[in-house]
């Protein structure tokens, strides 16, 4: 069985300038983890999952250590979403997201998944997105298909 058999073709995608406020009001409305995003072309050029949107609004490990006292103050670490939600998505996107082909056979995507930690691929192909493909409509299928379900 091939990826192509059972990606979800229909892909919610966000463009370079949407806000980090549109992004999270996409994804959050739209109840999906993640989208891509691509520009006029309707090319690939990055991804933005809701892991990295909740991200931005800790620090990193090194500002962190190096100045505790302003990232204890949990009120105030929320106060950061207020602070970015103007931010384009161009400047916190995964600009190289892992990527599959409509070919490839599902066992060998769901494979890659499971060494990668990762819950979904965007399906490519000419770096068009064509669809998208999940650990769980993976899972899904094979059981289905195996223990008639």
């Amino acid at each position: 069985m091939k990826v192509k058999d059972i990606m979800q073709k229909k892909v919610i995608s966000l463009r370079p300038d949407n806000t980090y406020e549109e992004a999270v009001k996409i994804l959050y409305n739209n109840d999906i983890t993640g989208a891509p995003v691509i520009d006029e072309e309707e090319n690939l050029v990055g991804y933005v999952s809701e892991k990295d949107l909740f991200n931005i609004l800790y620090p990193y490990y090194k500002s962190y250590y190096e100045h505790p006292e302003i990232y204890t103050d949990f009120e105030k670490r929320e106060d950061k979403a207020q602070e970015i939600k103007y931010q384009p998505v161009e400047r916190f996107m995964n600009k190289s997201p892992l990527t599959i082909e409509p070919e490839m056979f599902v066992m060998s995507a769901g494979a890659i998944m499971l060494a990668q930690r990762i819950h979904q691929f965007l399906v490519v192909e000419k770096r068009k997105v064509v669809g998208i493909i999940s650990r769980e409509m993976i899972y899904r299928t094979i059981f289905k298909k195996n223990f008639n379900l």
